[in-house]
């Protein structure tokens, strides 16, 4: 049988994964077996995360909005019960950027509600 060499592609594909790897602590960046698993998990984190990242958001813009809404006396179910019966299409990330970025223009939606 003929031996058949990986040179060029074994030495590629070994520092595209430490190239990867670059900034990692130790031996995490130097060695291949550790720097290759090292990246796996670092990609499953990174899928996660992503994911997580639309989680945690949504969870902020509520605060906001209950926050807001609780300071013109209002609860955020009762709040956003109202935006949905007036048939007004902003979702929370929209309600959450108008309450930092111009407060007024909320504060006149809620006092809209209070003449209804």
């Amino acid at each position: 049988m003929v031996r058949i060499k990986r040179g060029n592609v074994a030495r590629l594909h070994r520092n595209k994964i430490l190239g990867l790897a670059k900034g990692f602590k130790g031996a995490h960046s130097k060695l291949f077996r550790v720097a290759n698993q090292q990246i796996m998990k670092a990609l499953l984190y990174a899928y996660v995360s992503r994911k997580l990242k639309k989680r945690t958001f949504r969870t902020i813009w509520i605060g906001r909005i209950s926050a807001a809404a609780k300071l013109q006396k209002f609860t955020y179910s009762k709040l956003i019960h109202f935006i949905k019966s007036l048939k007004i299409t902003l979702n929370r990330k929209m309600l959450s950027q108008l309450i930092l970025l111009d407060p007024c223009t909320f504060i006149f939606l809620i006092t809209d509600y209070k003449l209804l």
